[in-house]
């Protein structure tokens, strides 16, 4: 939970960086910018949700050749999907900011910001696949290292580049940049010392048959297919967000910005609970024991609930303060106070969705869980058009339904999952207990 909370909180620090300044226009080219970053970046986000699934089955199936195999196999990918990105950066930015209309300043921002994040991109997609893995196995306090090296390095760096060298924007995505290079190689050498074995011989111990076993990448793209389809369509909805809240005003946009900074603590601080759900889901499935399932569903969605009920309170008790010390443009800060009861209300709302999204994933049920994101996506588009005389009151009612919304979907699928968990005896093909 601590790793968790410190993801956030870059993002925190990045909007007190840069709304502090009094810009507006800036503070919207980073909201812009980094919704696009996040569009891009976790269309692929499946290496770290899909890793961490595998990961956790082939633990508990007691199969070491294939963890290790995992995270090889992990990282090589997001180099390469991560260095392509590099090299398609121009066109992806020209269109992405073409579809976005922010107005002529903020774009700059975010063009700025947008072409300094792209060179770290290699770096967050292999970062993404190390998470994974060490999740996976259960390795929460080596996840933590890993985000506190990160995120203090991207603090750092971006208090640096904007208070110091005055980039605005530009600097903090390339402050983003590099903590990710750096965390890259942290990830490694965390890794290493997991396995016992140096880099080199990680790779010596991994054949190239065992890499390309045909079965198991089959099985590793097939779930991050359907992961890759479920996050592009919930990132989408994040994406519409940004661009609804562009089309009333750089205010709106900024204010809106603000306000996803309290979501994002949220999501990440209960997901803490879900990443614990997804390995012990992945263990109990693996070793074939439904008992060891429900147990590990009931402690941590009990945990998650009365963990988003107190972030709720803290939210309603102290929203505004914490707003006042984030932004301090006047209308930006009075448009944030105006929809900060929406925002208050997403932790308890949201627990539930992320809980189910936590306990699939550990499942490997990426079926499920791209079914449930598209319904949810096309519904609050749909309900985000109805809503549009209303204006900001109508974009935020909206994107509040959507957690409602993951959620009734996702638990259509949850008796069908209980009936497929077996005992290992039968998974193995022996007799299964009596």
């Amino acid at each position: 939970m601590v790793g968790q909370a410190s993801v956030p909180l870059v993002g925190i620090i990045d909007t007190i960086v840069v709304g502090r300044t009094g810009d507006a226009a800036a503070l919207a080219g980073v909201a812009l910018g980094a919704t696009i970053i996040t569009l891009v970046f976790w269309t692929f986000g499946f290496l770290r949700m899909g890793l961490t699934g595998l990961t956790a089955k082939a633990q508990g199936s007691g199969d070491d050749g294939e963890v290790n195999a995992l995270l090889v196999r992990g990282i090589g990918i997001g180099l390469a999907i991560g260095l392509a990105l590099t090299l398609l950066q121009i066109p992806l930015s020209t269109l992405a900011l073409a579809v976005m209309a922010g107005g002529e300043k903020v774009s700059g921002e975010a063009d700025a910001y947008i072409t300094a994040r792209f060179f770290g991109a290699p770096a967050a997609l292999a970062v993404f696949a190390i998470t994974g893995w060490l999740l996976g196995l259960g390795r929460t306090r080596s996840a933590l290292v890993l985000q506190l090296v990160m995120n203090a390095c991207n603090a750092a760096l971006n208090v640096a580049l904007v208070w110091g060298a005055g980039l605005g924007a530009g600097g903090i995505g390339a402050g983003t940049a590099g903590a990710e290079w750096i965390a890259v190689f942290t990830g490694i050498a965390l890794c290493c010392r997991i396995t016992g074995l140096g880099p080199v011989s990680l790779l010596r111990r991994t054949p190239l048959d065992v890499l390309l076993d045909r079965t198991a990448l089959a099985r590793l793209f097939a779930i991050n297919r359907d992961l890759m389809i479920r996050t592009i369509a919930l990132l989408l909805v994040f994406t519409w967000l940004a661009s609804s809240g562009a089309r009333i005003g750089t205010s709106t946009l900024a204010a809106n910005h603000v306000l996803l900074q309290f979501v994002s603590v949220s999501a990440f601080v209960l997901d803490a609970f879900a990443f614990t759900a997804e390995a012990r889901v992945g263990q109990a499935i693996g070793a074939g024991s439904r008992a060891r399932f429900l147990r590990s569903v009931r402690l941590t969605s009990e945990f998650a609930i009365a963990g988003g009920a107190l972030l709720s309170i803290l939210y309603w008790l102290c929203g505004q303060t914490i707003v006042d010390v984030m932004v301090t443009d006047e209308a930006t800060n009075a448009t944030a106070v105006t929809f900060l009861p929406f925002a208050a209300l997403i932790p308890l709302l949201g627990a539930p969705s992320w809980m189910l999204d936590g306990i699939f994933i550990g499942a490997t049920r990426g079926a499920a869980l791209r079914n449930a994101a598209i319904v949810t996506t096309l519904a609050y588009i749909a309900l985000d058009l109805a809503l549009r005389p209303y204006g900001n009151y109508g974009i935020w009612t909206a994107f509040t339904a959507t957690y409602i919304l993951r959620a009734a979907t996702l638990s259509a699928y949850v008796p069908g999952l209980l009936r497929s968990i077996k005992p290992a005896e039968t998974l193995a093909g022996g007799a299964s207990p009596a």
